[in-house]
């Protein structure tokens, strides 16, 4: 495939999602595709009842994917994660018994709810596409994504989750509530239509597994030129450099950005990244990677508008090459 059917392929994924879902954030899905085909995990922070469920089990059928879902509660289990050896008798022996981990789409639902042990089964298989049960390493088949989701105004019985998994999700989104009377009525409409609470068993595959394999090869061949590249390091650095900042943006993030800004470009038609697709997903992509004084937490800093400061104070590169061997 060229460039052009891997954008016509990405547009027809958003046009599918959006004939379903209703959002007040026009971008999100987008970068929720760009996430995906960058190969990176999301965390959705909102309030109940905004269809993040409904969202990945959209994503999951509209990309022919498998998808299995978590309810994290305190009393979950490492295993109940990542699946167990059971006896199956003297002929066979033990045998893996494989828990919800392995599949395309993860939904771990409410995350926060879990223990920081269970919590911390979702490691590996974050970073490294496998798991390890009982001393063997079992590859997961890709493409394989979380999507956590995580309530914050509920945090009675909750554990926030260690900096060390919030820097392994390549984006934390917010879908917000919708942000106009036409948006809540479609909602609606759309229901009455439907004449069922779960729209996704009508939804057909308008990509297929080895077609999501390939678009996310091709998006580790989207050209950037150096003084790109330079500029996501200067974003980078510079949230280190904050007074409101004990900790920065990690060399992850750096790499994140650098991806989902190679997604982006690939997804609007071009081989090589310009300094807006960089814009377009820093927020997303850094906030939450971000910690912060304890007097800023209390005086309200966010962390988004520390990013987006940032932003604005970065000079963006005044010119950049568009290929390898092309012109400016």
């Amino acid at each position: 495939m060229n460039i052009e059917q891997f954008h016509q392929l990405s547009q027809k994924t958003i046009d599918e999602i959006g004939k379903v879902f209703v959002t007040g954030d026009k971008s999100a899905v987008k970068k929720i595709l760009c996430s995906f085909l960058a190969g990176g995990h999301i965390l959705f922070e909102d309030n109940p009842g905004l269809g993040k469920t409904l969202l990945v089990k959209i994503l999951a059928k509209v990309t022919g994917c498998e998808w299995k879902r978590i309810q994290f509660t305190p009393d979950l289990m490492p295993s109940d994660v990542l699946g167990t050896k059971i006896w199956k008798g003297t002929s066979i022996g033990f045998e893996l018994e494989k828990g919800p981990v392995f599949t395309n789409f993860l939904l771990a639902d409410e995350i926060n709810r879990a223990m920081p042990k269970s919590q911390s089964a979702l490691l590996e298989a974050m970073e490294e596409r496998q798991v390890s049960i009982e001393g063997t390493t079992h590859i997961l088949t890709p493409p394989f994504i979380v999507m956590a989701t995580q309530n914050p105004i509920e945090m009675e019985g909750t554990y926030p989750l260690p900096e060390a998994q919030m820097d392994r999700f390549m984006l934390k989104l917010s879908l917000g509530y919708l942000d106009s009377e036409e948006k809540e009525y479609q909602v609606l409409k759309r229901r009455v239509l439907w004449q069922k609470d779960d729209p996704t068993v009508d939804i057909q595959p308008v990509i297929t597994m080895n077609q999501i394999l390939m678009i996310q090869k091709e998006v580790e061949k989207v050209y950037i030129d150096d003084n790109v590249l330079m500029y996501i390091t200067r974003i980078i650095r510079r949230t280190r450099e904050s007074s409101s900042v004990k900790i920065g943006a990690s060399p992850r993030g750096g790499l994140a950005l650098l991806k989902l800004s190679r997604a982006h470009a690939l997804i609007n038609g071009r081989d090589y990244v310009v300094p807006d697709d960089v814009k377009f997903m820093a927020v997303d992509a850094l906030a939450h990677r971000l910690i912060l004084h304890v007097e800023h937490i209390l005086e309200g800093t966010r962390p988004e508008a520390i990013i987006k400061t940032i932003i604005k104070r970065t000079e963006v590169p005044r010119s950049y090459t568009r290929e390898k061997s092309g012109g400016v």
